[in-house]
């Protein structure tokens, strides 16, 4: 066991750049100065990313989709090469598509015509609370047709990004089953959101049961999202679990900045998840903190 701070490069496998002036991100549209999403209503562009990832050695990053307008799948990467930024950040990009649509194939091709997109993520978060969903529907992972589209990334070499809530761990474990060849990346630690003795057994046992699929690795990314009044120890909790059940070899460190900074600012997040890792080894805190994430995006 090490018991000291990591202090080596870091990749952030998870955040978000948006320019409100291009009117792309319809969810961050309208609002007012008081609602919960007013700290992030503003453009987060390369630079004030930098400002605070260069200070804490973040030497590469994965953006990934941000809502971008779903008629222009493809115009959110074509922006990304727009921006000028430093050697590293936004290397890799995770786009966006509909895969049970008809017009998949062509979306996919087209994203595959870029070289920085290596993964796609469908947003797919179901919940029996309507209050809690993200989708309205919980079976487009055993449609078909959406299976059909996913079947394409094994000859586009993608992987899946899964922003999905406990409720579908046993449906996404079926999934990456189905699909042994392709890699898929849990988002933000499975989704811990009903923060009950029994919500959070059922995410325990839904991690452990997708960490059994070896093509299946967890992003511990915003925590903070279902769990707003923090402390390092419930933080920790959180780490811990997504550890246990994936291993240092499959769990990869991700912000998820700006959305995170709603609760959590980048460096206190960083802060919080060094101490937390500190008591494993210096070659396992690197694979926590970068290797794991290079390996999963196809970071050279």
């Amino acid at each position: 066991m090490s018991g000291e701070l990591y202090s080596g490069p870091i990749i952030d496998a998870h955040h978000h750049f948006w320019d409100l002036g291009l009117g792309k991100h319809g969810w961050l549209a309208g609002g007012s100065p008081s609602d919960e999403l007013a700290p992030i209503r503003r453009n987060v562009l390369p630079a004030d990313y930098e400002a605070l990832a260069r200070p804490e050695n973040i030497v590469a990053s994965v953006h990934i989709e941000a809502n971008w307008d779903p008629a222009d799948p493809a115009g959110e990467s074509a922006w990304l090469d727009s921006l000028p930024r430093g050697e590293g950040i936004a290397a890799r990009y995770v786009a966006y598509a509909a895969l049970a649509e008809a017009d998949a194939a062509s979306v996919l091709a087209r994203h595959a015509e870029n070289p920085r997109v290596v993964g796609i993520r469908e947003i797919l978060s179901w919940h029996p609370d309507p209050a809690k969903r993200r989708m309205p529907d919980n079976d487009r992972m055993d449609d078909p047709r959406w299976r059909a589209g996913l079947a394409r990334f094994r000859d586009l070499g993608f992987s899946f990004d899964l922003l999905i809530s406990p409720h579908q761990h046993e449906t996404a474990r079926r999934l990456a089953d189905a699909f042994p060849d392709i890699r898929f990346l849990v988002n933000h630690c499975g989704s811990p959101m009903d923060r009950d003795a029994e919500g959070m057994r059922r995410w325990r046992e839904g991690l452990a049961l997708m960490a059994g699929a070896g093509n299946v690795a967890i992003k511990i990314s915003d925590p903070v999202a279902y769990d707003p009044d923090w402390t390092p120890a419930s933080l920790t909790e959180v780490i811990q679990a997504c550890i246990d059940a994936f291993g240092t070899e499959r769990s990869i460190f991700a912000s998820d900045h700006p959305v995170a900074g709603l609760h959590i600012g980048l460096s206190e997040w960083i802060a919080v998840f060094k101490q937390a890792v500190r008591g494993f080894s210096p070659d396992e805190q690197a694979a926590l903190f970068a290797g794991n994430a290079r390996h999963w995006y196809w970071l050279a």
